[in-house]
């Protein structure tokens, strides 16, 4: 193969790689940031730890991560789920309360012990929202509900369920070591990265080194024939709703750490509309089938730099939610292929227009 083949080869493969357009939407407003914030790409090593705006996105985007990852599973079996905001409090409020950190006087010196162990309390939260998610999955599977009646259901009542959990309040955690979820640092860099790194590789090997993949993108483009094919789709279903929900607690468990307390009524809120933004925006249709965990990664970063670009350059809050609506708008226009083609045609056709009628003035 000439040099010339392999260069329009590897043109071609960029060109219609499904990564292309999430990656260079990121890039974008990346350099957008970097160009309002001259510190923006500065890096500062501090205590054996990192600092700066890069990673302080990469940091808070981790929980978003998490929840795409189970939203993307959940998306390619042509489901949704909207209760994650919920499951993400109900996660925390366990979490909180089971913790605590009560002081104590030992040895004259005062500290902070757990309510209950820590192990335990992590436990039983991610239980929680394990269950939530299998709730979620036997509505939809078993039951026959539609994704999005089942998981509004939960959406309502896990609020509710979150302040019977709090009392109403909210709950503040004083125990140090539970800090280190949404705080702590390993090699450098955010803790919370590595659990979202983690979760990511496990899911990859499994979707990629087993037919799990294979089943999960066969009930997303056709459930019936999936079934009558021998793929166990029921069965198939109901565990993606649990790991959507399992994410979506160890989210809360990111986040409760991060805040160091857990409100039933405000944590993860409006996050499940960021997790489906996330993940459409990776390059995963809506209606099933192929779907992409990398791009849903890409997806997350992207809406958690958007939002620290909101936030940088001192948009009102009452009219944030109102600019970061139009930019997503404008992306998803970008990454559209239809709204690309259109665009090309109003584009060509005027000048092809134009050369024809020089040619017959010719």
């Amino acid at each position: 193969m000439s040099a010339t083949a392999f260069q329009a080869g590897l043109v071609t493969r960029l060109r219609t790689h499904p990564l292309l357009w999430p990656v260079v939407t990121l890039v974008m407003i990346l350099v957008v940031n970097a160009s309002l914030n001259p510190g923006f790409w500065v890096l500062q090593w501090r205590d054996g730890h990192l600092y700066g705006s890069v990673i302080d996105i990469l940091n808070r985007a981790a929980p978003l991560m998490l929840v795409a990852l189970g939203m993307t599973l959940v998306i390619a079996t042509r489901g949704i789920d909207i209760s994650v905001g919920a499951v993400v409090a109900i996660s925390a409020s366990v979490a909180a309360l089971m913790i605590g950190g009560t002081l104590v006087i030992e040895n004259g010196v005062p500290m902070r012990v757990s309510r209950f162990p820590m192990p335990l309390a992590i436990g039983c939260a991610l239980l929680a929202s394990l269950a939530c998610g299998l709730w979620n999955g036997l509505l939809v599977a078993k039951i026959g509900l539609q994704p999005i009646i089942a998981t509004l259901i939960l959406m309502v009542a896990g609020r509710g369920i979150a302040q019977l959990v709090t009392g109403g309040q909210i709950v503040t955690v004083y125990y140090t070591p539970f800090f280190y979820f949404g705080n702590g640092f390993l090699w450098g860099l955010p803790f919370a990265l590595f659990i979202a790194a983690a979760v990511y590789l496990l899911v990859h090997l499994v979707v990629t080194r087993t037919a799990l993949g294979l089943f999960i993108q066969a009930i997303g483009i056709n459930p019936a024939a999936a079934r009558l094919a021998g793929v166990r789709e029921r069965l198939i279903s109901i565990c993606v709703y649990a790991f959507c929900g399992l994410t979506a607690g160890i989210a809360g468990i990111i986040i409760s750490s991060n805040v160091k307390s857990a409100d039933g009524n405000n944590a993860g809120n409006l996050m499940e509309l960021d997790a489906i933004l996330a993940v459409t925006l990776g390059g995963t249709l809506l209606t099933g089938g192929r779907f992409s965990l990398a791009g849903s990664l890409i997806g997350a970063l992207i809406i958690q730099t958007l939002t620290s670009t909101i936030y940088s350059i001192g948009v009102p809050p009452e009219i944030n939610l109102v600019v970061k609506a139009a930019v997503v708008f404008v992306v998803m226009l970008l990454q559209s292929a239809e709204f690309r083609r259109a665009v090309h045609g109003w584009v060509v056709r005027p000048q092809a227009a134009v050369a024809m009628g020089k040619g017959g003035k010719a």
